[in-house]
């Protein structure tokens, strides 16, 4: 028996102990034999023969690799769900930026056409200001006058 290995032990119940009474199953209907070879499980059990690892009990000088392995996987898995999650909120914000960027590019539109001065005239007409058209003066103030 090598020595990092676990093996089940046979224990018996003391004497003195109840026993449990084995239950009796109804019998069942005979089933059909399966054809040999035909299920996933039974072609990796036929090719991958891994019988001989647990011949004399559960290897415990293999279980660090495994479970290091296992949480390679572990970590492997949880990354491509984060990549995929990133992925998807990448392309929900790329889109509302789609959408923000022709709402700002309407009303920059909307607004450089409302403020011609033509626009601003017809829109303030029916408050009663009207437009000058006589030019602006210049005032002047001498240097001495401050």
């Amino acid at each position: 028996m090598a020595v990092n290995t676990v093996r089940p032990q046979n224990i018996r119940p003391k004497a003195n102990t109840l026993r449990e009474v084995p239950q009796v199953e109804p019998p069942r209907a005979p089933r059909k034999p399966r054809q040999k070879g035909t299920s996933l499980f039974e072609l990796l059990d036929r090719y991958t023969k891994v019988d001989f690892f647990f011949a004399d009990g559960l290897p415990v000088r293999y279980l660090p690799k495994v479970l290091f392995l296992m949480g390679v996987v572990l970590f492997y898995i949880g990354n491509t769900h984060y990549a995929e999650r990133t992925l998807r909120q990448i392309d929900k914000t790329k889109s509302e930026t789609e959408d923000l960027r022709a709402d700002y590019t309407t009303l920059k539109s909307d607004y450089m056409e409302a403020s011609k001065q033509s626009e601003v005239a017809r829109n303030v007409a029916p408050s009663g200001l009207v437009e000058s058209s006589s030019p602006p003066i210049q005032v002047i103030v001498g240097k001495n006058e401050y």
